[in-house]
């Protein structure tokens, strides 16, 4: 049986997976960095520190056997597949890589994180591998944008950007928020279920900022802040911040629609694992009245792993074999 290991050092996860040629996922190991208490972030010179005293520890993890058959190696190599994509922490996955695919002679594919993303928001979504062209939303802490996805001419895709936005990025402001409220960083699952408790729509609205190609959340983020000093309820300021990037998103999902002519959509990163923003998408936009067809990453694979680059290499080997590589 052959297998395919891929690796991922995003800004805040360590990750490595191995997945089969069916994409049934054999190994998927992961470690969080750590962030101090209060802290909104870290640098990346100190991210990319933790990322190489953890790789060593996450291959400790695989099981034995499985090494012999790795077929192809993947790394997250940049943020995105565009010229001058760059951050350092990935340069902690792609030098394990390439030391790795010299010494053993596996062949090494370099993807960009967002690749990864849009890989693994597919897996139990496979109608859409058919597709020529979808649209997807990839929303975390260090992306927020409306892509158009077309099937590969040399990869496994061709994205384009529809709508992005132009300051903070949506988990970015959850985050912060978040952290302002005394929770631990990241704070989207803690802020989650702080609204979850709340169990009503008596909260305040804030404004979405949404214009033709771009859309905003440090206007949104100010205006959180603002109800945490007036002493709102920390569960009603974690409903408004989450309804205020659904509403974004809604807005642009829509524009985006009716500009690439398409109805299909695919969410995926970090904040599209929230449970209010998706019923809140599904109850909007899958209304027969609108039209559009939502597929969620499945929770476990929105955030930041290496599942969707080990896919990435499968599916690439697997073209290459059809095509008499």
């Amino acid at each position: 049986m052959k297998l395919y290991l891929g690796i991922d050092t995003s800004a805040y996860t360590t990750s490595l997976a191995i997945v089969d040629g069916d994409y049934n996922i054999i190994n998927d190991q992961r470690q969080v960095l750590e962030v101090r208490q209060g802290e909104k972030g870290l640098q990346q010179s100190q991210a990319l520190f933790q990322h190489l005293k953890n790789l060593p520890f996450l291959f400790k993890e695989i099981s034995a056997g499985v090494a012999e058959q790795v077929a192809a190696l993947a790394v997250s190599a940049f943020p995105r597949n565009v010229e001058g994509s760059y951050m350092p922490v990935f340069t902690a996955g792609l030098s394990q890589a390439q030391a790795l695919s010299s010494y053993t002679g596996t062949p090494l594919y370099l993807f960009s994180h967002q690749e990864g993303h849009i890989m693994a928001g597919l897996k139990g979504n496979e109608a859409l591998m058919a597709k020529d062209a979808f649209i997807a939303c990839h929303f975390s802490g260090g992306t927020s944008e409306v892509l158009l996805v077309r099937r590969g001419q040399k990869g496994v895709f061709d994205i384009d950007i529809t709508m992005a936005g132009s300051d903070l990025h949506a988990g970015q402001m959850v985050d912060r928020v978040g952290v302002a409220m005394g929770l631990p960083f990241p704070a989207g699952k803690s802020m989650e279920e702080l609204a979850v408790k709340l169990g009503h729509d008596d909260f305040p609205t804030i404004p979405s900022a949404v214009k033709e190609n771009s859309f905003s959340f440090s206007g949104p983020e100010t205006n959180a802040l603002k109800l945490l000093q007036a002493g709102e309820p920390p569960g009603a300021i974690a409903c408004s911040v989450f309804r205020v990037i659904a509403n974004t998103l809604e807005k642009c999902l829509l524009k985006a629609a009716a500009k690439c002519g398409l109805s299909e959509v695919l969410l995926v990163g970090g904040v599209m694992a929230n449970s209010l923003i998706r019923q809140r998408l599904l109850d909007r936009l899958e209304h027969p009245a609108v039209g559009l067809k939502l597929y969620f990453a499945e929770p476990h694979l929105s955030t930041d792993n290496a599942v969707g680059v080990a896919m990435l290499a499968a599916c690439l080997e697997q073209r290459g074999n059809e095509h008499g590589k």
